[in-house]
């Protein structure tokens, strides 16, 4: 199910979200449609759309039907924000520890396999409702493919098969070659690039289709800049991100 929700800072409409629909915060995906820093003549604001396939509140429900917007998604407001209650990675043993973790490697391996591609997965990072597995192989730039959607692609499926596996509630992360990290350092820097561009130009730039993941860094990078802000633009899963210099839409 997808909502919306509204808040003065990013933090404020995840804490609504995680208050209103009774869930943790690792149980949903987050993706920023909007962020407006506060300014002499208006008032800070952010909007996300929270992705989760888990079972809400009921008054949270009941909410969502009193209060549907446009598509059926819940219009929140500003949250009452209570601290940040995500786990720790845990790293160090790269082997399965019970029944689960083993098949979803067997699950993995098995995939590439059938892809034409060999290729050994382990264990990278254990958090409450997360797992990281780590594929090595000599094919790693095929299976990354071209940013990383091959990666994203099996990532899918592995959370697919984890849900049938009764576990809905642990999200998969795939990584080969430490591609989710230089991926991120790399969203980073152009983020900064295109700010300074907008900056200097005064106008707006449209950045190429991403992943939720993606877009929300492009956005929480950008939020501290005064004069820049960003909006998710388009239909789908890959939206593109507009950079904007204040008063330019």
């Amino acid at each position: 199910m997808v909502y919306e929700f509204e808040g003065r800072t990013e933090k404020e409409a995840i804490d609504r979200a995680a208050e209103e629909l009774g869930l943790e915060k690792d149980d949903f995906d987050v993706e920023i449609l909007e962020t407006q820093r506060q300014g002499l003549f208006k008032k800070g604001y952010v909007k996300i759309k929270v992705h989760t396939d888990h079972q809400v509140a009921a008054y949270a429900e009941s909410s969502r039907t009193d209060r549907a917007g446009e598509g059926g998604e819940n219009k929140g407001t500003p949250a009452r924000g209570n601290g940040d209650q995500r786990g720790q990675a845990v790293f160090g043993d790269p082997e399965a520890k019970n029944d689960f973790e083993q098949a979803m490697i067997d699950f993995v391996e098995g995939l590439i396999s059938r892809m034409g591609y060999g290729g050994e997965v382990s264990v990278l990072f254990r958090e409450e409702h997360k797992i990281g597995l780590k594929i090595d192989s000599e094919y790693s730039s095929i299976l990354i493919g071209k940013k990383g959607k091959n990666l994203d692609a099996l990532q899918l499926l592995a959370n697919i098969y984890a849900g049938k596996q009764g576990r809905e509630d642990i999200r998969i992360i795939l990584d080969s070659e430490n591609y989710r990290i230089r991926r991120e350092e790399s969203l980073v820097r152009l983020a900064y690039t295109v700010a300074d561009r907008v900056r200097e130009n005064r106008d707006s730039i449209l950045l190429e289709p991403m992943n939720p993941f993606d877009r929300r860094l492009i956005h929480t990078t950008l939020n501290d800049i005064a004069d820049v802000e960003t909006k998710s633009e388009g239909e789908g899963l890959y939206k593109q991100v507009r950079v904007y210099y204040r008063g330019i839409r």
